[in-house]
Parts: structure tokens; C-alpha cells; sequence
């Protein structure tokens, strides 16, 4: 592998499993959940390995979520320690169910919208650190 810093995308749609209060509110533990997929894929990219998802330096939500929405999610590895890669993440919302239209009625924005920002870090212990830098 390269010296270059890995990045890690997701897109999926929210469903009804993912509404959690009135509403169809989406918890904003549902984006954690996500970012520690991203985190995960950035250290098997980089070491080859899953890390451990050691701490959050920042979580920022900054809009709602709802049932049917459709998200997109993306992380990077900004800095590398000898054991810890700090990561950044930012989670947009790209498309919205509009359940006062109909059931299915839904539609892609024109503009994307923030919904979460975070800041990380993850640890691979050097022993399972599988490629040289």
C-alpha cells in the first residue's frame, strides 16, 4: 500500500427498522452505528486489520433523519500514530421519503444536507498491522 490515506463511502436508504421515535425519527445512534462501519473499513484499507474503535473526539448532529430517507456517509484517516488512526466523518442526507404525497412518494434533493459530523480515532495494535507504511 501507498502512503495514501484511505477514505470509506456508504449510501443506503433508512427504513421503517431504523425509526426509533415519534414521528419516524431515525436515532442518531443509527449514524454512530454507520460510522463504525467506516472506521472499520478505513483500518482493514490501511492496516489490513479491523482496529478497535477506541474513542470519538466529536459528534455533531446537525439534522434530523427519518424513516425512507437515503444517506450517504463518508470517512478519512487524517492523521496515523503509531497504533492510532484518527478519522473524520461526515454524514449527508441526499433523499427524502414524502410520505404527504403518498406511501412511496420520495425524491433525490438538490442540495444535500449535513446531518452528522464526527471525529475519531481507531487502534491497531502493531502486531496485527499487516502492511508496512
Amino acid at each position: 500500500m501507498t502512503g495514501d490515506l484511505p477514505t470509506a463511502n456508504i449510501r443506503l436508504r433508512l427504513g421503517s427498522e431504523d425509526a426509533h421515535y415519534g414521528g419516524n425519527l431515525v436515532a442518531g445512534a443509527t449514524q454512530l452505528k454507520i460510522i463504525g462501519d467506516l472506521i472499520t473499513e478505513l483500518a482493514m484499507r490501511y492496516d489490513g486489520d479491523e482496529g478497535l474503535f477506541r474513542a470519538y473526539e466529536s459528534v455533531e448532529f446537525l439534522a434530523p433523519l427519518h424513516a425512507g430517507d437515503w444517506i450517504e456517509a463518508a470517512g478519512r484517516i487524517v492523521s496515523v500514530g503509531n497504533t492510532s488512526r484518527r478519522c473524520e466523518f461526515e454524514v449527508w442526507k441526499v433523499g427524502a421519503a414524502l410520505p404527504e404525497i403518498s406511501d412511496s412518494a420520495a425524491e433525490f434533493l438538490d442540495v444535500a444536507v449535513l446531518t452528522c459530523r464526527a471525529v475519531g480515532t481507531t487502534v491497531v495494535p502493531k502486531e496485527h498491522q499487516r502492511f508496512q507504511h
